[in-house]
């Protein structure tokens, strides 16, 4: 027990000695700061958007599962594609209109 607690006052004092050698008032200091920050946003950013496709997809496919829930008391129906419910999803209801106008006129 006793070597745990020295083993981690020695990491401690450690650490201690490495924060105190920065000095924050400079640009030395501040700009691995600066640049870890803007790695840590373009890593976040970079993983956040195929989750973001998939959750706008998602929303899409129910909205568009919703016009066909009411479309069918009106005799319309819609087959829902992931391309259809990706534009859904991403244009949100301009999408949504577009792909119903796309259903009605066009085809």
């Amino acid at each position: 027990m006793e070597e745990a607690e020295n083993a981690v006052r020695e990491i401690g004092t450690a650490a201690m000695d490495a924060v105190q050698g920065l000095d924050s008032a400079t640009l030395e200091g501040t700009m691995p700061f600066i640049v870890g920050v803007l790695i840590l946003l373009i890593v976040v950013k970079f993983f956040a958007l195929p989750f973001k496709l998939v959750w706008n997809g998602i929303i899409g496919a129910v909205a568009l599962w919703l016009v066909n829930l009411v479309g069918a008391l009106f005799g319309f129906g819609l087959k829902i594609t992931v391309v259809k419910a990706l534009i859904a999803g991403v244009f949100g209801v301009p999408g949504l209109l577009a792909v119903l106008c796309w259903e009605i006129f066009i085809k």
